[in-house]
């Protein structure tokens, strides 16, 4: 049986039927990532295309346990109807299986399958599954019809694995053959049951929070690394992934999704349960408007009073919402591709307000993590992922070991 799910009438964005975790019963955010418009991306992926009598199947790292999870599945950019043939739930073995005696279907409703209307988005009902935190989970989608574009997160590093026909229920992997490093219509796992510490946490950026120069499938993210650190000290938090590749403060664009200002709200305020966000971003507010490039635009030419002023807007919407807020100093890049004495005065000037200002609630200094000791304005080469303005695995572990765990 399906059920159909509408958007709200008049909605501007998508229509969420998950409730604050405060008032459902102890439901916590345990996987989150936000959703982007199809777009080709920085390296091959399914979203244009879509999929049709496809099994669509992907792996994440849950940060809080729990005895039930349900998920949320997206068609926020979606031009049509999104039917759900089927989807499971399981704890995760090696590659695209399953472990046995894990798999749980999913149900919206009460049903099996579930029609998602264009700008909505759903949450499936709760399946009995034990996850410990830090545990993978498997996510799998049977999509009998043509969806259209898919909604998706471009830059997911970590494998998502596609069948032809209807494999949600099988536990082995030798049906899935082909393989991208993007999430589709899969924006949020919760769980319940849990007895983790209250309060999640929000990374919220461009592609050097979304993890850009890290390694497929290793959750070596700065983000990941710092929920590590928190439980290593046993002071364990919920970290929770909010960075785009490519995002900008100020300005929307097509392939790197809405600006920070814009998407705010909907990726960080919405989740139920957070207590302090990070705010990295506008390094490519800056550089974008160096280069002249498609991809690129919209790339004017913004002032550091600009990127200022967006950063207290952002300041005042998490006060507004109780939060902790951190500032994070911009990274050095000389030697990019959008590097030059202008660019590199804006940064200056930026993560001297930053530092200074006296506005973020506490500031970790991501700049001075990473810097060059010999060149402050270039990334230590142990650290460079190669394009000079991404770090490796080796600098997401020192920005992360950067961060005051008492100021979250």
């Amino acid at each position: 049986m399906t059920v159909a799910i509408t958007a709200a009438a008049g909605a501007a964005a998508c229509t969420n039927t998950a409730a604050a975790p405060d008032e459902t019963g102890g439901w916590k955010t345990s996987w989150a990532v936000p959703m982007q418009q199809p777009s080709t991306g920085f390296e091959p992926n399914w979203s244009l295309d879509g999929f049709a009598d496809q099994t669509v199947r992907q792996v994440v790292r849950v940060r809080g346990g729990g005895t039930s999870a349900r998920i949320t599945l997206s068609n926020r950019y979606g031009k049509d109807g999104l039917r759900i043939a089927a989807a499971t739930i399981g704890r995760t073995a090696d590659g695209a299986g399953v472990q046995q005696n894990s798999l749980r279907p999913l149900h919206f409703g009460g049903n099996d399958s579930v029609t998602i209307a264009p700008g909505a988005d759903i949450t499936s009902d709760p399946a009995e599954l034990r996850l410990a935190p830090a545990d993978h989970a498997t996510v799998t989608l049977y999509l009998a019809e043509k969806s259209g574009p898919a909604t998706f997160h471009a830059q997911g590093y970590a494998s998502t694995y596609r069948a032809a026909g209807n494999h949600a229920r099988d536990t082995e992997d030798t049906a899935f053959t082909d393989a991208t490093h993007s999430w589709y219509f899969l924006s949020d796992v919760e769980m319940t049951g849990g007895t983790g510490a209250a309060g999640s946490i929000v990374a919220f950026g461009d592609s050097i929070t979304d993890g850009f120069g890290s390694d497929n499938d290793a959750d070596n993210r700065y983000p990941d690394v710092l929920a590590e650190r928190l439980a290593a000290a046993g002071t364990p938090r919920t970290v929770l992934n909010a960075g785009i590749g490519g995002n900008m403060i100020l300005s929307d664009s097509r392939w790197f999704g809405e600006s920070a200002l814009h998407r705010f709200d909907r990726d960080v305020l919405a989740i139920g349960g957070v207590r302090t966000v990070v705010v990295l971003g506008g390094l490519n507010d800056i550089g974008f408007s160096e280069i002249d490039l498609p991809t690129y635009k919209p790339n004017p030419d913004v002032t550091v009073q600009q990127l200022i002023d967006g950063h207290r807007e952002l300041i005042a919407h998490a006060h507004r919402a109780g939060l902790t807020v951190i500032g994070a100093t911009l990274l050095p890049m000389k030697g990019a591709e959008y590097y030059n004495d202008k660019s590199a005065a804006k940064i200056r000037a930026l993560n001297d307000w930053i530092r200074d200002g006296g506005e973020y609630d506490a500031v970790v200094d991501f700049h001075g993590a990473v810097a060059d000791p010999a060149d402050s304005e270039r990334l230590n080469p142990a650290f460079d992922s190669g394009d000079h303005k991404h770090p490796n695995a080796a600098g997401y572990r020192a920005m992360a070991a950067a961060v005051d765990l008492r100021t979250l």
